[in-house]
């Protein structure tokens, strides 16, 4: 690449497959699709073009940073106007250590604050994520760039897989299930009306991000029986479990949720296990999510089903006093 002058700038028509492929030769671990790009960025209701900047040198596209904030409430009238995000940023390999990322960052950072955003996540904007934080074992350059910018660890979220070739569903577990069965509880694939009070837990008990992916999924055409729910002997939902709601990967575990005041009870791990053994007779090979607390009551359900981190995340944020 010759020496000519980085020149910045919004984001334009043209640039969706240079930026495509300028984050594959920066994030080869992390590469996406066109598709992908046009599905969590372009058609993002919140997106605006002024919040994504590209560096271009020579007429190539040699880095971008991504930044947004809410226009469109994901639920009620909550803007979250104090909210920013930096979903994603990268420079070319070829261009680096000259100041480019930071440039680029800062630039995205002032226009969030020139819109009265004191806090921005990096990378965990709901519900258009690519990944829940910062993998630092894989981009410590990036870690310290974010650190450098007054970024700070919140958090970490661990990433899960499992592999699903020769899995069976453990003895104890359905018993757990048929003796809960037998108190007058019901597991199986909802029918239409359930999906009422299954909306309504997912929110009440987990936020807006849940059921719109599940409202997505399902109105996107994703199968019923993607879904496993639970009923108590009232009949009311009390949890659920799904495959198959994120971006229509089939192999993708989640959303999965139990009311607070059903849990200890056996039910998120009946669930997880009826859903495992619904996806191994569709075909997958292995189970996988992006984010829960390793060391949370989560994270040891899911390793107690053979799930094991694949990656650690820091979940990070930059907060400025107006």
């Amino acid at each position: 690449m010759s020496g000519g002058r980085v020149r910045m700038r919004d984001f334009r028509s043209g640039d969706g497959a240079p930026l495509v492929a300028a984050w594959a030769r920066s994030a080869p671990y992390d590469p996406v699709t066109r598709e992908r790009f046009r599905r969590q960025v372009l058609l993002d209701p919140n997106f605006d073009p002024a919040g994504l900047r590209v560096a271009v040198r020579d007429g190539e596209l040699v880095g971008a940073a991504y930044g947004v904030r809410r226009t469109v409430a994901m639920t009620g009238r909550d803007l979250e106007p104090e909210q920013g995000w930096v979903p994603f940023f990268f420079v070319d390999p070829a261009v680096r250590r000259a100041g480019l990322g930071r440039r680029l960052l800062t630039e995205v950072l002032d226009w969030l604050a020139g819109h009265g955003r004191t806090r921005v996540d990096f990378a965990c904007y709901t519900p258009h994520y690519f990944l829940p934080g910062l993998d630092r074992a894989t981009y410590p350059e990036a870690a310290r760039l974010l650190t450098g910018l007054g970024f700070r660890p919140r958090g970490e979220a661990a990433a899960m897989d499992r592999c699903l070739v020769g899995y069976r569903m453990p003895d104890a577990v359905r018993e757990r299930a048929a003796a809960l069965a037998a108190a007058g509880y019901r597991f199986g694939t909802p029918r239409d009306d359930d999906l009422v009070g299954l909306l309504r837990l997912a929110e009440d008990e987990f936020g807006p991000d849940w059921p719109q992916a599940m409202r997505r999924a399902l109105d996107g055409g994703a199968p019923m029986d993607r879904v496993v729910t639970a009923h108590d002997p009232s009949g009311r939902v009390v949890g659920w479990a799904m495959h198959g709601a994120y971006e229509g990967l089939t192999e993708r575990f989640g959303p999965f949720g139990v009311r607070a005041d059903q849990r200890g009870t056996g039910l998120g791990k009946v669930l997880l296990h009826l859903t495992l053994e619904r996806m191994r007779a569709a075909g997958a090979h292995g189970a996988w999510f992006l984010w829960t607390g390793e060391r949370s009551p989560a994270g040891q359900l899911y390793r107690s089903a053979g799930f094991v981190t694949t990656r650690t995340f820091a979940v990070l944020r930059r907060e400025v006093r107006p």
